[in-house]
């Protein structure tokens, strides 16, 4: 199924990987102290600026800011939209 988000200038769409539900050591995380996911897949990319090509394609693996991006629901799915410069790493 194809995503039918068409992001503009330098933004892309990112799904968040899913938050940890349990520790290293094995102790489940609640709801209320899990961390805000930094990780994810890129869904959609813009067809950036003129003077900057997009580095990233879709299907990238990539970290980003804890609290970079707009959060929006799409067909019942979370996304994160922001801007490239948001994106820390290519995984």
């Amino acid at each position: 199924m194809a995503l039918n988000i068409k992001p503009i200038g330098d933004r892309v769409v990112v799904q968040a990987a899913p938050a940890e539900e349990k520790t290293a050591s094995g102790i489940y995380i609640p709801d209320t102290a899990k961390e805000k996911p930094s990780q994810g897949t890129i869904v959609a990319v813009g067809s950036g600026k003129p003077d900057e090509p997009m580095t990233v394609k879709v299907g990238d693996q990539v970290l980003y800011g804890k609290y970079a991006g707009t959060e929006i629901t799409y067909e019942g799915k979370e996304y994160l939209i922001m801007r490239e410069s948001d994106i820390y790493a290519v995984l």
